[in-house]
Formats: C-alpha cells, structure tokens, sequence
C-alpha cells in the first residue's frame, strides 16, 4: 500500500479493538543498503512482539496477531522496493502498511489505539486542491492531493478552445501587437462559459483552483472567474502535452507555497492571541479541551511524546514518564480529537512550535 488518504488516515484515528501495534522506521530506495530495511523491520518487529509478551495476551494470541506482520518480513522483493519511509499498523482485526513519502524515526508504540501523529504531515499532503488545465484541443479538471491526481468528468464546460477560437491566429496577432481585442473578447466569454460550468461543479468548495496554461491566457481567465479560491500563481506553459502526474508535478511547488502560508498565518493567529485566553500550551488544559471539540487549531511535536491517561468522565488528565499498553501518546490524543471536531492540525518540528511547547493551540471559545 502506498497512497494514504485522508479517509484512511480517519479510519486509523477511530477506536480499535484490543491492542494495537504501530510500527513507524526509515527505509532506503535504493542501492545496496536496501537490504537494511528488512533487517531493521526483523528488529523492531522483534520489540514490539516483546512489548505485546506484557500486555494481556497470551502467547497464542500475540503469535496470531504478529502472523501477518512476521509474513511480510520474509518478503525480500518488498523490502527493496521502498520509498522514505515505512509505516505499520496492526491489531487483532486489521493489518495496515504504507510506503510513504516521507522518513521517520524508529518508533514503535503499543496502546489502545494507533499512534498516527507521525502521520499529520501526509493529512496536510491530502489537502485537496484543483488544476484546470486549459490548452486548445481540450479543457481538463484534475482533483488533486499532494500525493494523487485525477481527471473529472466535466459536465456543462465547453470541450476545448480550439474549436471555438483560433488560437494559432491569437499567437500571432500577440506577436504583432495588432488586432488582439477581438479575439481577447472571444476567449474572454469562452472562459465565462467554463467558469459557469465549473461554478457548479465547485459548488461550496473551499479548495484552491491552480489554473495550468500558455501564460497569456491566465489574466483573462482571472477575468472570467467567479471561484473565490483561484490561486494568484498559475502553472505557466501549455498543459497540452502533460498528464495528470506530469500537471501534479508542476501543482507542488504552487500548493506547498500556499500551505505554508496558511500555516505562517495561524502561528500569527496564535501570537495575536496570546494572553487572551484563546490560546495554550499547556498540555492537560489543550487534552481537556479537545475532547470537548473547543480546539480551532492545533500545532504539534511530531518527533515528542507525552504519555498519559484522559479520563473522560472525570475529565482528568494524568502525565507520565514511560509508555505502556495502558497510556497513549496525549499530543496524539489531542490531535486526533482536533481533526474528528472539524479542527485543524499542524504538525511541525519542536523547534518550530509557538512557545517552545510540544503541544500549542488556539481554542475556538
């Protein structure tokens, strides 16, 4: 399994049933160190199986569990075929493994449920997002995340430029410097007309428009458009030849730009808000309120854990050193309780965290 999308990322964040095992290590993509992979997941899947022999099960029990898991390191043709990074997820009903984009650290945890906060970065990589490519022979709409693209069918926009425009004819007039207005008018309302099919199929979308085409097209197409989250940078160059992974490409740098603004404005946010009481970094007050879905916005250490126990009808929050199967990682916890109330969560290095905290947040109310 290689792509991880948003909807399974939530499924691992839901309540299992058992223990749960979840095994997150680097991995190499080539040369002789590949042989490296399998000999690092043997030993992790060695600890884990050590800390499952104390919890509750029985030995039957835990050699069932890891049966799948034991299966897959036999496997020498998978474990050079790797990406950066390599993430498990096991449990007595279900058996999960991503090749992933990007690397981590060696962590195993075994609790209650999947540790999925090394994970956070991919969920800002499934944010969604759309390129219209525009060339003359064909208009395409591409649904995108960071990690996947595909073509819609796109009902109600006119087929391609090409047909009714001569564009050829654009080009060279544009070369000249004479007689372009015509024809700018022509495309103009040609672009009205895709932005008029597209207003229906982008209907309450919140997800930016990347436009992809010949730059002389993108002013007027900006002309035209009524979708409020047309992004100012476009994709410069005739799409015509490019498939959807070539167009993903060429969208990253665009998409990654404006993550990191988005993400630049919410640490603003927390800082404007500081003393107010809409903002902590307090780990048991951002737990607490998590769980109760106060939490707008989350910023969290993917590389700390803090161990401890919610209990969520008393409402307390206890601290802990060390983990085992009956403490959770609490950044985890919020995290995963930010995003299931409709929040939102960064995760981000601690040395780029508000406060010098593990765990920062600004609270809805």
């Amino acid at each position: 399994m290689d792509m991880l999308s948003g909807n399974e990322l939530k499924s691992l964040m839901q309540k299992q049933i058992g223990i749960c095992v979840s095994i997150y290590m680097p991995t190499v993509r080539k040369g002789a160190e590949t042989q490296q992979n399998q000999i690092r997941y043997k030993n992790l899947l060695r600890d884990a199986e050590g800390q499952l022999s104390s919890s509750e099960l029985r030995p039957s029990e835990i050699k069932d569990m890891l049966a799948p898991a034991q299966e897959l390191s036999g496997n020498t043709p998978f474990w050079r075929n790797q990406r950066d990074g390599f993430a498990l997820f096991l449990s007595p009903g279900s058996f999960n493994y991503y090749r992933m984009p990007q690397s981590f650290k060696e962590l195993i945890v075994v609790t209650d449920r999947f540790h999925i906060k090394p994970l956070m970065p991919a969920l800002a990589s499934d944010a969604e997002f759309y390129i219209l490519a525009i060339s003359q022979k064909n208009v395409r709409l591409l649904k995108c995340s960071l990690q996947h693209a595909e073509e819609m069918d796109l009902e109600g926009v006119p087929e391609n430029l090409a047909e009714a425009l001569n564009l050829d004819d654009f080009e060279k007039r544009i070369q000249r410097h004479t007689g372009t207005e015509d024809i700018k008018a022509n495309i103009l309302q040609y672009f009205q007309q895709v932005d008029k099919g597209l207003r229906e199929l982008l209907r309450d979308k919140k997800a930016p428009l990347i436009f992809a085409g010949v730059d002389y097209l993108f002013p007027i197409y900006k002309e035209a458009n009524t979708y409020p989250h047309l992004a100012d940078r476009g994709i410069s160059g005739n799409p015509e030849g490019s498939n959807a992974d070539m167009l993903l490409d060429s969208a990253r740098p665009v998409v990654e730009t404006l993550l990191d603004a988005k993400r630049a404005d919410a640490l603003s946010q927390y800082r404007q808000n500081a003393g107010t009481g809409l903002t902590s970094g307090d780990v048991r007050e951002i737990v607490r309120a998590a769980c109760h879905g106060r939490v707008g916005i989350l910023f969290v250490s993917v590389g700390v854990q803090q161990w401890g126990t919610f209990d969520s009808v008393t409402d307390e929050v206890t601290l802990n050193k060390d983990a085992n199967s009956t403490n959770e990682d609490l950044l985890d916890l919020a995290a995963i309780q930010t995003i299931t109330n409709g929040g939102t969560v960064y995760a981000m290095d601690h040395g780029e965290m508000p406060d010098d905290s593990s765990l920062a947040a600004i609270f809805r109310y």
